[in-house]
């Protein structure tokens, strides 16, 4: 169950899914905006 959680905590994570997202070919700043819109709206409320 662990390697199951920390394996959710990394894919989830706001700075894997910009990576993730430059990778695909987004520019910096449309990674930037969409990660910390995630960050704001979702991944907070994963963690709380």
């Amino acid at each position: 169950m662990k390697n199951l959680r920390h394996q959710l905590q990394h894919l989830l994570n706001p700075l894997h899914l910009y990576c993730r997202l430059q990778q695909a070919g987004l520019t910096e700043a449309a990674a930037r905006r969409l990660c910390v819109a995630y960050e704001r709206s979702v991944y907070r409320r994963i963690l709380a």
